[in-house]
């Protein structure tokens, strides 16, 4: 590859990389004071999109080592925002599910979001609005990694298979 194609590659790569990341900063300024942490959000949105899940999993698909999140899990099922039920497939595995509380916590911290962008996507054409709702599934896709994906995968056999 010539540099001059090398470093025209790279101007869509740091364009996206600077718009998800000052996106991601304005969303974070829009939640209020003593909202969950975002570890604790991000799992409560795991658990609520992927449904029950093993721990392990769960980290895989956070992208974090499970004893990194064994606190959060913990903290979690203390303020009654998940379960932690002993795997029939495997009692050394803690399934963890999203509770009823879980669910309206997650939903009050992303109505905060969910209202600006809300607003700010009004103020885009139809056409921009529908580019968005695409690069929004493929940067979903993208974050997920194979490993993750693979774990998911296996865990639906699992439960399929003692179902």
């Amino acid at each position: 590859m010539d540099p001059n194609e090398n470093e025209q590659a790279s101007v869509p790569v740091q364009a996206v990389r600077r718009g998800i990341m000052r996106m991601a900063r304005r969303l974070r300024s829009e939640r209020a004071l003593g909202s969950l942490s975002s570890n604790k959000l991000s799992v409560l949105g795991t658990l609520s999109r992927l449904g029950p899940l093993p721990a392990g999993v769960v980290a895989e698909v956070e992208r974090q080592r499970p004893q990194s999140l064994s606190r959060i899990f913990a903290e979690l099922a203390l303020e009654g925002f998940i379960s932690r039920e002993r795997s029939e497939a495997d009692r050394r595995e803690h399934i963890l599910s999203i509770t009823d509380a879980g669910r309206a916590a997650l939903a009050a911290d992303l109505a905060q979001r969910d209202a600006w962008l809300a607003d700010a996507l009004k103020k885009l054409s139809p056409t921009e609005r529908g580019v968005l709702e695409l690069a929004a599934d493929i940067m979903e896709r993208m974050a997920m990694d194979d490993a993750a994906l693979e774990a998911i995968d296996e865990q639906a056999r699992r439960s399929d298979s003692t179902a």
